[in-house]
């Protein structure tokens, strides 16, 4: 009988004692599979960890029996808000409740039967850690590549921190909210460490070409770098001495700008709007300051009001008015552009909204709808006119250079990372300042001190400015401040994957630097597979490269991109189809599932319910159909222990062999392509083909079905295997397939009773009718059909039909 509890325990106390997935096995092929390290919060694992953890351990698991030496570790993302305010909220100390939640996750994932190599395991608030993240900050800093600026930045004063746009939402009532706490979110001028991203902006989007990453998940990426190459043009105002500079893509419609649209934060809105459009204008911009950048971007409907004055085109002299509009950002460009609406779609459906002028200047032979946004030849366009959109994007530049009316040039979207947080539970900056401001790196590791009180302030001063003791100190005859703002969550997790290579068994790290990391790091490096949320599609991945580069840049590492291949996956929604979520009451524990129907139910439901890629309904009969399965496969193996089942030859063999051999190599493929549904459906369909037959020519065929079904169902196979005297799953290597069964020597034979379909049977080709005709007579339906009746012709197709006429 199948018992998931005793069975379980047994396998994961031997793993466990064994070290039996321990990094190092001498082959000189290697294989790194990662997962992306969770957050360890109090709620514990949620169905959705399992299934990118279950999808890198069929990896792993199968690069091990390939002969690779696997690198498989797990570690924790365990510095961050949410602990802080958990900490703050209960009194309690977020290093105590991180560790327990630690505990608690580590437990969880243990029952999953996963299999990493925990000598390995890292954990970001560990000061041996997150020293090397301090050492890669002063190599930034000396880089000139971390800065302080005093820049607008996100304020909360009820967390007491700055915040990312990304942690900032819009609440039904149109107010900037904090999405831990849903408290109001300002935006104030704030002095804050800054990382220059932007640039590297070219090299990480060189750096997409050579790797395996679908096409969308580039895309991402290159829309957030958003590069791109056009020209900036000055725009005289008509009662003004000054100009607005645009920018361009498209300068070869530069005849066709009817209106000039900036943004409401351009430098120039002040001077430019009349009297009579103040109070109208200032309400405009009230409405705008509740988005932030993303949501600016991304309106739907594209808003604006006019300035009540005018710019002349530098091209045709024409006068034209100047708009404001919601969709245009001083961040990005000049924070103005010229709107072409015969061009441009966002432009047509503005100018068609506001009745403004709508003028076309490039043309194709076919007759052409506007907005017309292809290329074409010149109309309305004085001496460029004729010209190809090619030809005068050349000639217009040349123009608007000769005459200093611009110049061509290249502007990104990606802005700037500002990497302070005014809260205690991050990483300490490895910086002080003296009585002027200048800045001291400081050597070695900069511990965070223990507090009682951790309470953000409501001034933008960290809890860290209350410790006195640890805040003053002296260098060299120096009286110095210590840095008290601390490192975002994102610091940790951009170089993580980089401190599982580091990692010694007796807990201590290679220092980033050193002869041995580079030795490690050119065995490991590139990451092979990294497999995680699709939430972290483009941030995390686009830090992570960015310090990357920089790490090779300066000869630390080897690669100059981390992850060869990266995988999102698809998202477990509950029953309803709804995303789980507390206040849904749709949340499946996996724990509850491991308990009642065992962790290889879990890990086979999750890799059955369809592409690891797409999302997914949580069906609770199908997860106690993949339990039945189990059950059916630890029965059949029982037959042939106790002898219902035997293993001896007969002429089901060849059927057998090559069903068994085609299940090896289409197992081999499916897992490769991380198609894991599919293969597990192959699975059940060799089973069903062992409970047909009463003989196996091998035990060989057992063996290996058990390996195959232990990427899926470990714990089962391990004791299947157990039983038959073999050696535990680490010590076997993959099957190999022979290819003569692989060319099949099987016809379908359609099985008819006066004329009428009754069987479909797969038979060896150019038997004879005699031959056919017995072995359709074994078949118990045919039988059955065929009791008191005579048979009175055969019609007989050879390898096709075989009819009897009964009466």
């Amino acid at each position: 009988m199948y018992n998931h509890k005793e069975i379980e325990k047994k396998w994961q106390k031997i793993w466990d004692q064994s070290k039996a997935f321990k990094t190092g096995n001498k082959s000189d092929k290697k294989y790194y599979v990662l997962d992306m390290f969770p957050y360890p919060s109090g709620s514990g694992l949620h169905v959705g960890h399992p299934e990118g953890y279950t999808a890198t351990d069929i990896i792993a698991r199968f690069k091990r029996l390939k002969g690779f030496d696997v690198l498989h570790p797990m570690g924790w993302d365990a510095f961050g808000l949410p602990a802080e305010q958990y900490a703050i909220s209960t009194g309690n100390n977020p290093n105590e409740f991180t560790q327990k939640n630690i505990a608690t996750f580590k437990k969880q994932i243990k029952s999953l039967g996963l299999s990493y190599d925990f000598d390995k395991e890292v954990n970001t608030t560990d000061p041996k850690f997150y020293e090397q993240t301090q050492w890669i900050f002063k190599e930034l800093y000396k880089k000139g590549l971390a800065v302080l600026a005093d820049i607008d930045v996100n304020w909360c004063e009820e967390l007491g921190t700055v915040l990312a746009n990304e942690e900032v939402l819009i609440d039904k009532d149109g107010n900037k909210v904090s999405e831990r706490g849903s408290f109001p979110v300002v935006k104030k001028k704030m002095r804050q460490w800054v990382l220059k991203i932007t640039n590297y902006a070219d090299k990480l989007l060189e750096g997409l070409e050579d790797l395996d990453w679908e096409n969308s998940l580039k895309l991402l990426q290159k829309n957030w770098i958003g590069k791109s190459t056009g020209t900036k043009v000055k725009f005289a105002l008509e009662l003004l001495d000054e100009s607005i500079e645009v920018f361009t893509t498209r300068i070869e419609t530069i005849f066709g700008a009817t209106f000039l649209t900036i943004s409401p934060e351009h430098p120039l809105v002040e001077k430019i709007v009349t009297s009579e459009n103040k109070e109208k204008v200032k309400d405009f911009i009230k409405e705008f300051e509740k988005l932030d950048d993303r949501q600016k971007a991304d309106k739907n409907e594209k808003n604006g009001i006019f300035t009540g004055s005018y710019a002349i085109n530098p091209f045709n002299q024409k006068k034209i008015p100047i708009w404001i509009g919601d969709f245009v950002l001083l961040s990005y460009g000049t924070g103005a552009i010229m709107s072409v609406p015969a061009h441009d779609k966002r432009d047509y459906e503005f100018a068609n909204k506001y009745g403004l002028e709508i003028k076309q200047v490039i043309v194709s032979k076919e007759n052409v709808e506007l907005p017309y946004l292809e290329s074409g030849h010149l109309i309305n366009s004085s001496e460029f006119n004729g010209l190809s959109s090619k030809e005068a994007i050349e000639k217009l530049n040349q123009y608007v250079e000769k005459n200093n009316l611009g110049q061509v040039e290249t502007f990104y979207k990606l802005r700037d990372w500002i990497f302070s947080r005014q809260r205690y539970w991050g990483e300490p900056f490895p910086v002080a300042f003296d009585d002027e401001n200048n800045v001291y790196l400081i050597d070695g590791l900069v511990e965070l001190p223990f507090m009682e009180n951790i309470k953000p302030s409501k001034n933008g001063q960290s809890p860290l400015f209350n410790n006195k003791k640890w805040l003053y100190f002296e260098k060299d005859g120096k009286k110095l401040t210590r840095e008290t703002n601390t490192m975002p969550q994102w610091a940790g997790s951009n170089w993580y994957y980089l401190a599982y290579i580091l990692k010694n068994a007796d807990g201590s790290y290679e220092k980033l630097d050193s002869e041995e990391a580079k030795k490690r790091f050119k065995k490991w490096l590139p990451v092979d597979l990294y497999i995680g949320g699709q939430e972290h599609a483009v941030l995390h991945l686009l830090y992570s490269r960015f310090w990357h580069r920089f790490l090779y840049d300066i000869g630390v590492v080897p690669t100059k991109e981390p992850f060869q291949k990266v995988v999102n996956q698809g998202m477990i929604l509950g029953t309803d189809g709804q995303k789980m979520s507390k206040s849904r009451g749709n949340i499946i524990n996996p724990s509850e599932i491991v308990d009642e129907l065992g962790a290889d139910t879990l890990r086979v439901y999750e890799m059955f319910m369809g592409p690891l890629t797409d999302d997914k309904d949580w069906q609770v009969e199908s997860i106690k159909g993949i339990r039945k399965w189990l059950e059916r496969v630890y029965r059949l193996f029982e037959m042939f222990f106790d002898g219902q089942k035997t293993i001896e030859k007969s002429n089901e063999d060849h059927l057998i062999l090559s069903q068994y051999n085609k299940l090896i190599k289409e197992i081999e493929n499916e897992v490769e392509l991380l198609k894991f549904n599919t293969a597990i459906s192959k699975l059940m369909v060799f089973v069903n083909l062992l409970y047909k037959v009463e003989k196996i020519p091998s035990w060989e065929i057992l063996k290996n079905f058990a390996l195959i079904l232990s990427l899926f169902a470990p714990h089962i196979a391990e004791e299947l295997l157990e039983k038959m005297n073999q050696k535990q799953v680490k010590d076997q290597i993959w099957p190999t397939y022979d290819p003569t069964y692989l060319e099949s020597n099987l016809t379908k034979y359609v099985i008819q009773i006066n004329g009428k379909v009754r069987a479909i049977v797969d038979f060896e080709l150019d038997k004879t009718q005699e031959e056919v005709l017995a072995k359709a007579m074994q078949i118990e339906k045919i039988k059955t059909l065929l009791e008191n009746k005579n048979i009175i012709k055969v019609i007989f197709v050879a390898n096709k039909v075989l009819n009897l006429i009964v009466k």
